[in-house]
Parts: C-alpha cells; sequence; structure tokens
C-alpha cells in the first residue's frame, strides 16, 4: 500500500486551482463554463517581449543560467526599480525566479522558523497561508472587512505583534480584494513597524501596473525600513506572461543570498528564454501593460454594474487588481430549488453547477464571508456569466 509523506497533510491545495480543475471536467462533459476563477490576464504577450524570446532561442540562449538569474536582467529590474519606483537596488540585490510564487516560497523558507508568526492581512491571495504552513511557522491572521475596504491600519498592526512575530505578509494591489494602499496608509504602518527592528515585511506587487487610483507606492520606500523589506514582483499580470513563470525580488543582499541557497536546490536558475524576454519588458514600452489596465478598469465598472442588479452582495470597488470580492453571506441558510447555500464554498459550488460560472469561495482567501471573481475576462463573458448567476439567485 502507498504511503505518503505526512508533510502532505500540513498545507493544502490552492483552491483556485481546484476550481479551476472543476470547470475543466464540466467544459468536457460539454457544458459552456465561464471561467471568473482564474488570476489570468485574458491578453497575449506584447509582440515586442515575444520576438525577444524567440531571438534568444535563435541566439542559441539555451544553456543552465545562473541561479540568480541573468546580470543583465538583474541590472534591467534595477533600472524598472529606479525609473518606475524610485528606489535604488543593486543587481547582488535582486533575484529571479520561477515565477513570483517560487520568490514568495525562498523568501519565507530563508526567513520563518518553527513556530514563528507570521502576520497577514485578511484575504489574502491563498498561497500565502500555505508556504507559511510548509515553512512550520505559525500564520496570524489580522482581519479586514468590506467596510475598512479591506485593509488594516496601524492600530490594527500593533495589536496583532507579539514576541514571536517574524514577519509580515501583504499585497498592494490585493489579491483578491483589490484594496490598494496609499503612500499615507503605507507610512502609517511602516511607522509600527519601525518600533519592531526583527519584523521582516514581504510587500507583494505582483499587481502594481493594474491600478485604477494613481501611481504605486511601496512600504519599501520608507528608507530607515528598506532593509527588512523584501519586494516580490514579477511579470505574470503586467504583461501577460502567465506562462513565462519569471518572478523576481528585491531585498538586502543577505536575504538574497539565503533565496539564492534555497532555490540552487529547488529549481537552479529560471528559464533561459524568459530571462532574456523579461529584460525586452522591463526595459521597453510600458504602453502595452497601461493599455490593459484601462481594458480592465471597463471590464471592473461594468462586474459593478452587473453585480448590483443581484440582490445580496455587498462589494466594494477595488481599486486594483483584476477581482471583485463581494460579501455574499446573504444567501447563507437559504434555499434554492433543492438545495441550501450553507457558506461560500456552497454559493461557489452553486453557480459552477447551476450556472456555470466558476469562482473561488472566500474562505480559501481568509475570508468565509466572501467569494473571489475575476474580470480578466471578455465582455461578452462577463455580461453572459453575471446574466446566468442573475437568473439563478432570482429566486433566492
Amino acid at each position: 500500500m502507498l504511503k505518503l509523506s505526512k508533510f502532505l497533510n500540513t498545507f493544502n491545495e490552492p483552491e483556485t486551482l481546484k476550481m479551476a480543475k472543476l470547470a475543466r471536467s464540466l467544459r468536457a462533459a460539454g457544458h459552456d463554463v465561464i471561467d471568473l476563477s482564474l488570476g489570468e490576464p485574458d491578453f497575449n504577450t506584447p509582440e515586442h517581449i515575444k520576438e525577444a524570446g524567440i531571438k534568444a532561442i535563435h541566439d542559441n540562449w539555451s544553456h543552465y543560467t545562473p541561479v540568480a538569474g541573468f546580470l543583465d536582467l538583474r541590472e534591467a529590474v534595477c533600472s524598472k526599480l529606479k525609473n518606475d519606483n524610485n528606489l535604488i537596488y543593486t543587481p547582488e540585490e535582486i533575484i529571479v525566479s520561477t515565477g513570483a510564487k517560487q520568490s514568495l516560497a525562498n523568501v519565507i523558507l530563508s526567513l520563518v522558523d518553527e513556530g514563528d508568526d507570521v502576520l497577514i492581512p485578511t484575504p489574502y491571495w491563498v498561497t500565502y497561508s500555505e508556504l507559511v504552513k510548509i515553512a512550520r511557522g505559525k500564520v496570524v491572521e489580522i482581519p479586514t472587512t468590506v467596510n475598512s475596504n479591506f485593509k488594516i491600519n496601524a492600530a490594527q498592526l500593533e495589536a496583532a505583534i507579539t514576541d514571536k512575530t517574524k514577519l509580515f505578509l501583504f499585497s498592494s494591489p490585493c489579491n483578491p480584494s483589490g484594496a490598494v494602499y496609499s503612500a499615507q496608509e503605507l507610512a502609517e504602518l511602516a511607522n509600527v513597524f519601525l518600533k519592531y527592528p526583527d519584523i521582516y515585511i514581504i510587500s507583494d506587487e505582483i499587481y502594481e501596473y493594474i491600478n485604477y487610483v494613481g501611481k504605486h507606492a511601496s512600504i519599501a520606500h520608507c528608507e530607515a525600513l528598506k532593509d527588512r523589506v523584501i519586494v516580490v514582483n514579477g511579470l505574470s499580470k503586467g504583461y501577460a506572461m502567465t506562462g513565462w513563470r519569471l518572478g523576481y525580488i528585491a531585498a538586502d543582499k543577505h536575504i538574497v543570498k539565503a533565496c539564492d541557497k534555497v532555490q540552487g536546490q529547488f529549481t537552479s536558475g529560471t528559464c533561459s528564454i524568459a530571462q532574456k524576454a523579461a529584460i525586452a519588458a522591463l526595459l521597453g514600452s510600458k504602453t502595452c501593460s497601461f493599455d490593459m489596465t484601462q481594458e480592465f478598469e471597463k471590464r471592473r465598472n461594468l462586474t459593478l454594474e452587473l453585480m448590483q442588479k443581484i440582490p445580496g452582495f455587498n462589494c466594494t470597488k477595488p481599486d486594483g487588481a483584476f477581482y471583485v470580492f463581494p460579501d455574499i453571506s446573504y444567501y447563507f441558510g437559504k434555499s434554492i430549488g433543492n438545495e441550501t447555500i450553507k457558506d461560500s464554498a456552497d454559493f461557489s459550488m452553486f453557480i459552477l453547477n447551476n450556472a456555470y460560472v466558476s469562482s473561488v469561495m472566500g474562505a480559501a482567501f481568509g475570508d468565509a464571508q466572501c467569494v473571489r471573481f475575476s474580470y480578466a475576462n471578455s465582455i461578452e463573458n462577463i455580461k453572459k456569466a453575471w446574466t446566468r448567476i442573475h437568473d439563478i439567485l432570482k429566486n433566492a
């Protein structure tokens, strides 16, 4: 009898991927399933980036790469951070990984010991909590709500800190809520961290360009905190490069060296072709990225307009990313046909099996009152999806 490692029971499979699998199964059975579950732009990678990848193949960039990434790519990351974010880093403070998810894993495995507390505002991306569990740390959630626009304040942060706190992990713009912290809000959080010199901060900025309210702000702008802030970013969202699998961190060189050691045993350096394409992305025109953001904003506005026609959805207007995260607890305990909706998981499964629209239950993100819907899909599909949801819920 096969006996798998007990380690596998310490963390969960991402609910986003579970829902994608269920949607594919229904689609294979002949159903017209509209995917509002995965966080993937439905755009293609811009031409100048693809051309750089093709050129790299013809130029025979087909050999092993340095664990930390090619020097010219790390220099390109430094240029991007300086030009876009007014942050100064050297190539020795950059490491490139096979996606921002691996970047996060490298940092967490490098910093977190068994029993360390990791503070994470809710809601959060599903993988945050599971990576902490893999590192044998303890997840400490800091709750937020629709009424607080899914953002914590300085008082909440300070109240959550104990002598066991090792790390604070958050994203802005946020997946799943779309919340964006302003420069002033980040400065207020930074003032708390200045009192606690042993706490590190991971700032996940993967949705940086998908921002509808102004220039992106980073907590790394606080110079006194900069050696404790790990900026995580990548190319999947802003450049429609999900399949290229390339992320990076910018951090103190000692943290980068630790991540290099971890990554050297898992994957070594990431794909050579993706790295050369990434240089073209980071140093080239951002017009395609901003064009995508304008289209996402149209889709956000349409999604909110259609959602307002359905009773029981309590939703903030997201300032970034490409998700809405409504509180749907109005439906808990209600019966529709022969089914009773007990929680957000039941709600997601109900609309998947009856409206053939996929979403992700909020409990996966640390908020069991809500459900995440992506609007990284076409206008046509968004209209069709929300019409279906309206039709199956109108008798609830």
